[in-house]
Formats: structure tokens, C-alpha cells, sequence
């Protein structure tokens, strides 16, 4: 095919697929990469089509294609219909483009697995939804249709459970493909996907964005991983894809100004704008509020120069800000966290309820009781524990780093979380942080407490118990597949021997195989959480590692 002839194809895959980059297009079509480049080229001439930049941590620089106004007129032409039936059809109105620039991030995750479907079983027909459960909806040329569910980082086990629900009792296509950002979660879908009407499968987003082909695919009742090309072989040929009502109103497509800066820029296009580390430093900040610049450095893994870019440029765009009230640390703002509630479609407002550092009122003296989020402002009124957890998790991660370790997940309180039924109960056992190491193909996951009121007996066998039945379930090796160790740190070295001896006695009095290792904050100082600082019980009282070293 000719460069010319490919235009009506390459302006209906743009109204189809708003977005694609080159390479995409170049999978999702099957033409040449002379035609598809020099068609895209031409179409940019010619005013048919604008195109924006984007990258994250997944995805290198690109330049993603949308249909401009005079586009979308053309395409309607080439169509036989008018603009405005186009517009109702595709998602290329003004309305659509903002929807689809919010959640950038999660589109270009999706376009990749769409093109590895493509490159399965091509020609693909594509639909985005931007209310239903469903993201969106691949169908293949037997009439077979997949539905897709992104679960973003700032999605919480609720909301999820909700989503699927809601799936559940709609109109289900022929398998649903869930994209999720971590191991935990992707065992969380699991339990929740047990006897799904249809194929349901999994797969963490890293892998089905950097490794599309390979058999990545986990399926809810065994512990197998299958290939994208068997995922098409088990989806039923009876799936139906569910319809949504079209948006009440709709205009001709606008060009983003991806020149503005700052305040200036429109919300939906900051997704476009920032750079990948700074989209890494809002994650960070999103989990980890009232952050220090020091903190925010180890965790990033950058010079101090270049946080100090990041940070500014987070600022310039009112996404993050100083805390007079915490020493200067760093929060989001609303802005920030709107931002992401949009990326993971989450609720912005139960985000802001939640997180926001904005004051309750402006006359407000700026202490721990103005803050507005219920959870920032328990986080300030502890400020001190607080900036213990988050020292910890920065030499965690600056010394994982510097010892050839791979820290593969770290999880602030809310999501370290672990909930489950103990004597008819729903139970609890809430850390401070969750990390997962890895190091020569061997994972090493942890919780973290940061101790300072268990300081009597009764209150270090208080702190024990969620522990204690946690660990007699099998719930910790299904909920990580592996039993994580439990990491203690205590400001004192007399706290943390005394704590010790507890928890002898109450491992032995309950019969539960305990990994603990308890240390205290002088000797943490000096050798790092990596280094010979952890009593364990049974090891006698000279310190050890807590992650073996072979």
C-alpha cells in the first residue's frame, strides 16, 4: 500500500485509537514503517492530525497522533456522514480528548497490549469506555471480544473488588485481561476473580508492556502463566461488549497548548508534560506525604541537583508543594492528587477527604488540626514517626542500590495492609511500610514497624498478636508467595532486647513460626537495613542480616 492510499486508514485508526504513536499504528495496522511514517508525516502537513509528546518509566519518548478539527471534517467526508454522527461514533471530540489525556499514562499501557493482540490476530477493532469497569474492548476478526481493567497505583483493594463486582452483573465480553501495577494486588485480583463468569487472566503492567509475547499471563485457579495467544484461545465466542451512553455533549477537537507552562496548563495535558522522573516523584509523594527533599532523593535514586529539578518543576506546576507547618516537607496538592485519582480513575474527591495538605480554612495557624485530608493529618500530628519510617525506607532503598539488591515493591501503611478473618473475625495487621527485595532471582518480602509505644510487657504482646494470627493462616505465603520476615525497629537497644524475650514467650505459648528480626535506631544508623543489625529469634544476641547473603 502507498502512502496516499493509507490516509482514509490512518485517519479512521486515529478516530478508532486516539493517541497511538508511530510504532503503534505501524503494529495495530500491519503496514510498512516507509508507509506509516510518511502517511503520519502528511497528515501533519496537511493540518488532519497534531500530536503531543509522552513518556513514563515503561515507555521511552515519544510522540503520540490525534485528529485535529480539520481531520475529524475530512474523515467524516470520507465516511459519507455528517461531522457531528463522527463525533457521537469516535472518541475525537473535545470531550473524549480530555478524558484520554488524564489517563495517558494507563492509554499508551494499553495500546501496547492491544498491539500485541494485534500482532496475534490482526485486523483488531478497539473501544474505550470511560465509565463502565471496562477500560477498554479488543475484539479479533472470529467475532471473539476481550475486555481490558487497568487497576492503577493509587487504586485501593476496595475499589477494585467494586469494580469487578460491578463487571460481574454487566454484559461480559469473551475474557477480561486485568493490568495490574504489583504482585500483591495481582494476588488480591485472583482471590476476587474465583469462579468469574468468563476467562478472567492477569498480568503485572511491566511485564505486558516491556514483554508482550511472552507467557506472562497468570490465571486465577493454578499457578501457571500462559501466552496472549492461548489468553485468545480460551475466550468464549458468545461475549458480548457492554454499551455506554454518549457523552450528552460534543465539539470538534481543540489543539492542546503543550506549550504552556506552570499554572497555565490545563490538567488533562500535565499527563504529556511531565518527564518520567517526575511522574516517579509524584507517585513517591502520593504514598509517602509530609517527604523530605533528602528522603525524596534516596527513593528517586538521583543528584541532589537533579531532585532539586524535579521538585521545582512539581512546584511550577502547582502538583507539589512546601509545608511551612513540616519543616518545608513535601505534599501534594490538590491539584497532585487530582491528577492521579484521574490516571487510575479513582475518586479525586475521596483522594483530596483522604491526603489533601490544604488547611481546613484560610485563617487557619498552619498546626496538625488545620490539615483538611483525614490521613495527612494523622501523619503530621505523628511527624516524628513519621519521618522515622520514611528515613527508613530511603536507606532501604539507598542501600539496595549500593549492594547490588533490587527493591521491587515498597508500600506505604495504607497499602501494607493485610486483611483477614482469624476466630470468625476480619482481622489486621497494619506495618508501616511493605517492601519486597530481590536479589539473584530469590524474593524477600517484609513488613516494617517502627515501634515506640510497646514499651511494658502487655503492650509488646498487644503489638505481637495481629502477628501472631496472621502467620498461623496460610494467609501469608497466599498473599505474597512467600512468608515475608517482620522488621521491628525500636529507638532504644534496652526496648528492642526486652521486646525480644516477649516475643519468645509468645511464639512459643502460640505455636507460630515467626520470621522477626528486631533492632533498634543507634545501630540501624550505623550499618543500614541491609547490614548486621537484626536480632532474630532462636539467633542468640549477636546481630545478623536480615535477608541472607548468598
Amino acid at each position: 500500500m502507498s502512502w496516499a492510499a493509507s490516509i482514509p486508514e490512518l485517519l479512521l485508526r486515529l478516530a478508532e485509537l486516539p493517541f497511538l504513536d508511530r510504532l503503534e499504528l505501524l503494529a495495530v495496522s500491519g503496514w510498512s514503517r516507509g508507509v506509516v511514517y510518511e502517511g503520519v508525516r502528511r497528515l501533519e502537513q496537511a493540518g488532519l492530525a497534531a500530536s503531543i509528546p509522552h513518556a513514563t518509566e515503561l515507555i521511552a519518548h515519544t510522540r503520540r497522533f490525534h485528529l485535529t478539527a480539520a481531520g475529524v471534517r475530512a474523515l467524516a467526508r470520507e465516511e459519507g456522514m455528517d461531522e457531528e454522527e463522527l463525533l457521537q461514533q469516535r472518541p475525537v471530540s473535545s470531550q473524549w480528548q480530555r478524558i484520554l489525556l488524564a489517563r495517558l499514562d494507563a492509554v499508551a499501557a494499553i495500546y501496547r497490549l492491544a498491539c500485541a493482540v494485534s500482532d496475534v490476530s490482526r485486523p483488531i477493532g478497539f473501544r474505550w469506555y470511560r465509565g463502565l469497569p471496562l477500560d477498554a474492548a479488543i475484539t479479533v476478526p472470529d467475532g471473539r471480544c476481550l475486555g481490558v481493567v487497568r487497576v492503577g497505583r493509587s487504586a485501593d483493594r476496595t475499589g477494585l473488588a467494586n469494580r469487578l463486582w460491578r463487571l460481574r452483573v454487566g454484559s461480559l465480553p469473551g475474557a477480561v485481561l486485568l493490568l495490574l501495577p504489583d504482585e500483591v494486588r495481582l494476588r488480591h485480583a485472583r482471590g476476587l476473580l474465583a469462579g468469574f463468569p468468563v476467562p478472567a487472566v492477569m498480568a503485572l503492567e511491566r511485564e505486558a508492556t516491556l514483554a508482550p509475547d511472552g507467557a506472562i499471563w497468570r490465571l486465577p485457579t493454578v499457578n501457571a502463566a500462559i501466552s496472549l495467544e492461548a489468553v485468545l484461545n480460551r475466550a468464549v465466542p458468545h461475549g458480548v461488549l457492554p454499551e455506554e451512553r454518549p457523552l450528552a455533549r460534543l465539539t470538534p477537537p481543540a489543539a492542546p497548548a503543550v506549550d504552556s507552562r506552570g499554572l497555565d496548563v490545563p490538567d488533562s495535558l500535565l499527563p504529556a508534560l511531565l518527564r518520567p522522573a517526575e511522574k516517579r516523584a509524584l507517585d513517591i509523594l502520593a504514598d509517602w506525604p509530609w517527604l523530605s527533599s533528602e528522603h525524596l532523593q534516596a527513593l528517586l535514586g538521583l543528584s541532589r541537583p537533579r531532585t532539586a529539578q524535579i521538585i521545582s518543576a512539581l512546584r511550577d506546576h502547582g502538583l507539589a508543594a512546601r509545608a511551612p507547618s513540616a519543616e518545608g516537607r513535601l505534599v501534594l496538592t490538590e491539584r497532585g492528587l487530582t491528577l492521579i485519582a484521574r490516571r487510575d480513575r479513582t475518586s479525586a474527591g475521596l483522594a483530596k477527604q483522604r491526603w489533601s495538605a490544604a488547611p481546613l480554612d484560610s485563617g487557619a495557624a498552619g498546626g496538625w488540626r488545620d490539615v483538611a485530608g483525614r490521613r495527612s493529618r494523622q501523619l503530621l500530628r505523628n511527624i516524628e514517626h513519621t519521618a522515622s519510617v520514611h528515613g527508613f525506607i530511603a536507606a532501604l532503598a539507598a542501600q539496595s542500590r549500593a549492594l547490588g539488591w533490587e527493591l521491587v515493591q515498597l508500600d506505604p501503611p495504607h497499602r501494607a495492609s493485610r486483611y483477614f478473618r482469624s476466630d470468625g473475625r476480619v482481622r489486621s495487621v497494619l506495618p508501616d511500610a511493605f517492601a519486597v527485595l530481590r536479589r539473584e532471582g530469590r524474593v524477600w518480602p517484609c513488613f516494617v514497624e517502627w515501634e515506640r509505644r510497646a514499651v511494658r510487657p502487655s503492650t509488646m504482646a498487644a503489638k505481637l498478636a495481629p502477628y501472631l494470627r496472621y502467620y498461623v493462616s496460610p494467609r501469608p505465603t497466599d498473599d505474597h508467595g512467600a512468608r515475608p520476615a517482620v522488621l521491628v525497629v525500636f529507638s532504644d537497644e534496652l526496648a528492642a532486647h526486652h521486646f525480644l524475650r516477649v516475643a519468645t514467650s509468645e511464639t512459643e505459648r502460640a505455636n507460630v513460626e515467626l520470621a522477626l528480626r528486631v533492632t533498634h535506631k543507634g545501630l540501624l544508623a550505623k550499618e543500614g537495613p541491609l547490614g548486621a543489625v537484626w536480632l532474630s529469634l532462636g539467633g542468640g544476641w549477636e546481630p545478623g542480616c536480615a535477608f541472607p547473603s548468598d
